[in-house]
């Protein structure tokens, strides 16, 4: 094998697989023979889907990866399932009843006596 040098300032790596899985190094130790044409990748490995990693990786896919992409939001969108999971229709937030600035002020007031 021949010599490799290491890459300084690789903060992510991510190989995308054709079925839309992404293996990914976070921080990961990369070294290159660029006249041999050869890499090598080392740290820990996550298996993760693709959509995980939304909206970092979007920079990092090809044509192929965004044509994979349309289609698992298409699958997305017409599951039931995934609509149900995605309703924000239940993220009420009430009124607040209590003024907490007069409480606060209180609350001075009586450490400082």
């Amino acid at each position: 094998m021949r010599k490799v040098n290491t890459i300084p300032g690789i903060e992510e790596v991510n190989m995308i697989k054709d079925d839309g899985s992404v293996i990914h190094f976070n921080n990961p130790k990369a070294q290159a023979s660029l006249v041999a044409n050869t890499f090598a990748i080392t740290g820990h490995a996550e298996y993760k889907n693709i959509s995980d990693l939304l909206p970092g990786i979007l920079n990092q896919l090809g044509p192929d990866g965004l044509t994979q992409l349309k289609r698992i939001a298409s699958s997305v969108a017409s599951n039931p399932a995934a609509k149900a999971a995605t309703d924000d229709s239940d993220d009420f937030v009430p009124e607040l009843k209590a003024n907490f600035d007069e409480a606060s002020k209180a609350e001075v007031a009586d450490s400082g006596k």
